[in-house]
């Protein structure tokens, strides 16, 4: 059998292989002596299909340990529907989906269930896997015990929208087959946490490896990334909302176009900020550029995408600057203390903040000039 231990010290839940027996129980250490037998203990099971293993039923296993109840669950993997009937709560196999039994499958034909259905008003309508069957039905409980958080507090909910959207929805298409746009790609991605969890399977020539050895590697990766998403957006994503709101409300005193924004300090997350406030105030016309400092504590000029997913700028910078560095993008821009623009346009660098600033302001008259 193989246990899951609970680093009490916070940060992470550390998965460790705690030892292997034949039966599907395991034994009462405390108290044991030489004349005296141990006791047996009931574990709890949680069962999944054997074979190939996926990244569903990989983070389904693992964030069900995250849980009191699971913690020290015992995976069984198996399609013997005997068998699965003896487990406490099975995912991604047994053709049922039915929450009070805690049978979490959905490759029945008659599944279509997403997060906008099971959790009337979540907007996402993409199809679930298992992964997203039990971030759905325990993913707040989950997040709570992560985060140190009661259930009910308004950042438990915020944190688990946001790892939904920029985690647990990924695996769900990927499973389900669901393309993530229509045509043909330009190129392909193939470092996807669902494409890295295959790597753990047995190759097909490896005829005598260890399955459940993958299989729980692959969960120890799984795990520490879904836990890494869920802190960062806690420490790190939450606390950068004031800072960028901050920054737009004052954006008209920085220059009256008002699409020009300063950070106080730089290298916040700020994009997913930026737009949600955009709308939220009504904002017109759309910020262009972001000012900020680099670790060498110099100013950078960022052009705002047009989108959170795309690599086109509302307004780059201008074409004539791209690729010059320092005295040679000095004399073109007529702008002192220039250091470089990157050719594709998206970013400049600029010794001071008036540097940074007239670089933002001349880009926006080069604009307007050509309108």
């Amino acid at each position: 059998m193989y246990l899951v231990a609970r680093n009490t010290k916070l940060s992470f839940y550390t998965l460790v292989i705690a030892r292997k027996v034949n039966t599907a129980q395991a034994f009462m250490s405390e108290d044991q002596s030489p004349n005296k037998k141990p006791r047996l203990i009931d574990s709890m099971k949680i069962g999944t299909h054997n074979g190939s293993f996926h990244c569903d039923e990989i983070l389904a296993c693992f964030m069900l340990r995250q849980l009191p109840k699971y913690a020290d669950a015992e995976v069984i993997r198996t399609r013997d529907p005997a068998v699965l009937d003896t487990c406490d709560v099975v995912v991604d196999v047994g053709g049922v989906y039915n929450p009070a039994k805690n049978r979490f499958d959905h490759h029945q034909r008659t599944f279509n269930e997403s997060m906008s259905t099971v959790n009337p008003p979540k907007k996402w309508t993409t199809k679930l896997s298992s992964a997203g069957l039990v971030y759905c039905h325990f993913g707040r409980e989950i997040v709570s015990k992560i985060l140190e958080l009661p259930v009910e507090d308004p950042i438990t909910d915020v944190v688990y929208d946001k790892v939904y959207e920029n985690f647990v929805e990924e695996i769900d298409a990927i499973d389900n087959g669901i393309n993530q746009y229509d045509g043909e790609p330009r190129y392909q991605i193939s470092t996807n946490i669902s494409s890295r969890v295959s790597h753990f399977n047995p190759l097909w020539n490896e005829p005598n490896a260890d399955e459940m050895a993958g299989f729980l590697k692959a969960m120890k990766m799984v795990g520490a990334e879904f836990l890494d998403k869920v802190l960062y957006y806690k420490k790190s994503w939450l606390p950068a909302r004031e800072l960028v709101e901050e920054a737009v409300k004052g954006r008209t005193e920085v220059d009256p176009s008002g699409e020009i924004v300063v950070f106080k300090t730089g290298g916040c997350p700020w994009k997913d900020h930026l737009f949600n406030l955009e709308a939220e105030l009504d904002i017109n016309p759309p910020i262009k550029y972001v000012l900020y400092t680099d670790q060498a504590n110099k100013w950078r000029i960022q052009c705002v995408p047009e989108s959170l997913v795309s690599f086109s700028n509302r307004l780059s910078l201008p074409e004539d600057w791209r690729g010059l560095r320092d005295d040679v993008l000095t004399e073109k821009s007529g702008i002192e203390g220039c250091i470089f623009v990157h050719a594709g346009g998206f970013i400049g660098g600029n010794h001071t903040y008036e540097g940074a600033l007239e670089m933002a302001k001349k880009s926006l008259k080069m604009a307007e000039k050509k309108t």
